[in-house]
């Protein structure tokens, strides 16, 4: 007999993948450990992120920025498996959210005391970076002057006129809505979450009334915002510092200490979200002293999209995509084994690889954080492979299941052992249903591979969720066109290598 040669040639292509893959995940590892420096996802930390980095550099002390990482909640954790060293964040929010301390919103701790409540964490603040950046609430100044709204005690009044805005963060936060709205006594709820740079569109093209913002924020002025007084002194004073791993050597970055006022730091925010500066060169001009104000009209989506990172970017994408489907495929093929020779398994198996493709893909990343103790490639890595599982599994099952049990009576019957059976008749018939379940996992994780962003792995993600931080739609569709054009790729390629393989296959098993 002889067997179709694409079973093999998968076999030493899949080899080939992953050793591909190793290398590529481990191509930074031969660089000098930078200083690791992180930032949430929204315009001011992106920006600081970039200032802190770019200053650590021009000391000449190795720096990465990881952009756009998450929640305060993200953060912490990303500080506490050393992911990064170190991100700009405000004294109110790790008094109050990160240390849990209820303090009245008049009581403002030092440095000196903060400092004594992270060091069991092993964390330190320092370099105060000069301006407040307290939360807040804003409407149209239009509405809020018709409807009499000034303060939020006004606000509290005005029951069932109003549309939410408040981005998801604020709404869980122990600084944000829940304990706003019992200070304030306000009777009702503001209604889902809305990613906060898309909640100025949706104010200024009345889809809301009420967002919650950042004093610093540039559309403030631009929309011609109210901002909501804050009568009874809610809100802590909210001081830009950096927070750190106690180990980070904080003498390259005093050029920082007291530097950045409100007034420059909206302006910043402003060169990004209303002139299409990008972080990096707002960055660039402040950390050099030359700070430009050249107004634009936004870099076109070509700029966007051949921006420099782009290889970088495409690296990482392609070696989470291909890393987690060859984790994949070592774990599905053998699932798909056994649920071929073990009937009464095969429905719960199925389902349980079926119901773990439904978990929403940030609630199993959340989880792997939980389980791996640290953000990046490692939860993402995981997180791809178990959704790849599920086309794997069925069409291994399927292919196997599909050929003719004569075959294996007749193979029985000339002496061969099972083993022998599966690896030199069942897996050769059942590869061309075999491959093309590889081949959907592979189509699919492409874009699924954009959420890994969310948590720091890295990918073209970045371009999108950075986008949304900003509102910018060239940017956004810089990251989401090549994710969609690598998934064609993929997809012309894996035909491609069907194809060839298929036509110099001899076909089913045949006599000699």
């Amino acid at each position: 007999m002889a067997a179709s040669p694409l079973l093999p040639t998968l076999r030493h292509a899949l080899r080939l993948l992953a050793v591909a893959a190793t290398l590529l995940a481990a191509w930074p590892a031969f660089a000098a450990d930078p200083v690791v420096v992180g930032s949430k996802r929204f315009t001011e930390s992106y920006i600081l992120g970039e200032i802190v980095s770019q200053t650590l550099q021009q000391a000449g002390v190795p720096a990465q920025h990881r952009q756009g990482l998450g929640n305060t909640a993200v953060m912490d954790q990303a500080l506490a498996s050393n992911s990064i060293q170190l991100y700009p964040e405000y004294t109110g929010t790790i008094v109050r959210e990160l240390l849990k301390k209820d303090l009245p919103a008049n009581e403002t701790p030092t440095l000196a005391q903060i400092n004594d409540w992270l060091k069991p964490r092993g964390l330190k603040v320092g370099v105060p970076l000069g301006f407040n950046n307290s939360y807040a609430l804003a409407m149209r100044e239009d509405d809020a002057a018709r409807l009499g709204i000034a303060s939020l005690s006004d606000l509290a009044k005005a029951k069932g006129q109003l549309r939410f805005g408040l981005s998801h963060e604020f709404l869980v936060r122990a600084d944000g809505w829940p304990a706003l709205k019992k200070a304030y006594a306000i009777p009702f709820d503001p209604g889902s979450g809305l990613d906060h740079g898309l909640a100025y569109q949706a104010l200024a093209q009345k889809q809301v009334d009420v967002v919650d913002a950042y004093t610093t924020d540039a559309q403030i002025a631009r929309l011609k915002l109210r901002v909501l007084k804050d009568d009874r002194n809610f809100f802590p004073r909210y001081d830009a510092v950096l927070l750190m791993r106690a180990s980070v050597d904080e003498k390259p970055l005093a050029p920082l200490a007291n530097r950045i006022d409100e007034a420059t730091m909206q302006g910043m925010n402003g060169q990004v979200e209303i002139d299409g500066k990008t972080f990096e060169e707002v960055a660039k001009g402040f950390v050099a002293g030359k700070a430009d104000t050249t107004q634009t009209t936004g870099r076109s989506f070509i700029d966007r999209l051949f921006a420099p990172d782009l290889p970088r970017l495409l690296r990482q994408h392609l070696v989470l995509v291909f890393a987690s489907l060859a984790i994949a495929v070592a774990i599905g093929i053998p699932l798909g084994i056994v649920a071929q020779r073990r009937p009464r398994l095969a429905g719960a198996l199925m389902g349980v690889v079926g119901m773990v493709q439904t978990v929403p893909s940030l609630a199993l990343l959340a989880f792997l954080i939980a389980i791996v103790g640290t953000i990046g490639f490692v939860p993402a890595l995981l997180a791809l492979a178990v959704y790849a599982l599920l086309p794997i599994v069925r069409n291994t099952h399927a292919g196997l299941v599909g050929v003719p049990q004569g075959m294996r009576d007749a193979a029985l019957a000339l002496g061969m052992r099972r083993g022998q059976v599966l690896r030199s008749i069942e897996l050769p018939l059942a590869a061309p249903t075999l491959f093309a379940g590889i081949k959907t996992a592979a189509v699919l994780n492409v874009g699924m591979a954009t959420v890994a962003t969310f948590i720091g792995a890295g990918g073209l993600g970045e371009r999108i969720v950075a986008g949304l931080a900003v509102n910018d739609t060239a940017f956004m569709l810089a990251g989401a066109v090549p994710a969609a054009a690598l998934a064609l790729v993929t997809q012309w390629v894996f035909d491609l290598i069907e194809r060839l393989l298929l036509r110099r296959s001899p076909g089913s098993v045949k006599p000699e």
